[in-house]
């Protein structure tokens, strides 16, 4: 049974929430508007907050059921939780739904510690807002909270002692090294900024943007 959650939790973070609310509502393919990517950031840029509030609450229940529903379900030890994350955030960063491409796993893992480490997870979220409200970019805040979340594991009441620390360094450096793109734009200085009203957005109102579209290699 484990192995067919394990299935199933792949499949589940690789629900393209992201791609569905845009072709489905929106007529939008996201994956071709504003950084390219499948995630809640650019739902928000390019379709704005109606649109990505729906998006990030189901990309955090992605995360959240594999780790606290399924080993309720068979009974597994704690590693195979720790597998079921993992499973999840990889299914939303390498959707099979659509061409393996997807989000940068941050909402996903943040519904993955919510159900290890849910004080850990409100630490993160406090300094990924400190970064956002003083510099306007959310992928400095979502990298910023990705780096500090170890050491708010290891600090917090959590789940799985050590083994968790040591999974959630693993993860932590993933969600970076998934950010490359915007680490290039952001030393270029040509990274998008909350409150920039974004080309995209205007060409989705009836205004045709002036320059194409930027997608994340």
């Amino acid at each position: 049974m484990n192995y067919l959650l394990l299935c199933l939790s792949y499949v589940l973070g690789a629900t393209p929430t992201s791609y569905w609310v845009g072709r489905g509502v929106y007529g939008v393919d996201l994956r071709e508007r504003g950084s390219g990517n499948l995630g809640a950031t650019n739902t928000f840029r390019v379709l704005g907050w109606k649109a990505a509030v729906p998006v990030i609450l189901v990309d955090v229940a992605k995360g959240f059921v594999p780790v606290w529903w399924f080993p309720r379900l068979s009974g597994a030890p704690f590693g195979w939780t720790l597998a079921f994350g993992a499973l999840a955030v990889l299914g939303h960063m390498f959707s099979f739904w659509v061409g393996l491409r997807g989000g940068k796993g941050v909402a996903t893992s943040a519904g993955v510690f919510l159900g290890m480490a849910p004080w850990a997870v409100l630490g993160g979220f406090l300094v990924w807002l400190v970064v956002v409200l003083t510099t306007r970019y959310v992928s400095a805040g979502s990298m910023a909270a990705a780096a500090t979340l170890p050491l708010f594991v290891w600090l917090t009441p959590h789940r799985g002692g050590g083994g968790l620390v040591v999974f959630t360094v693993a993860l932590a450096a993933f969600i970076v090294v998934a950010h490359r793109s915007n680490i290039r734009r952001l030393l270029r200085g040509t990274e998008s900024r909350v409150g920039h009203e974004p080309e995209d957005r205007a060409g989705h109102e009836g205004i045709e943007p002036e320059t194409a579209p930027e997608v994340d290699p």
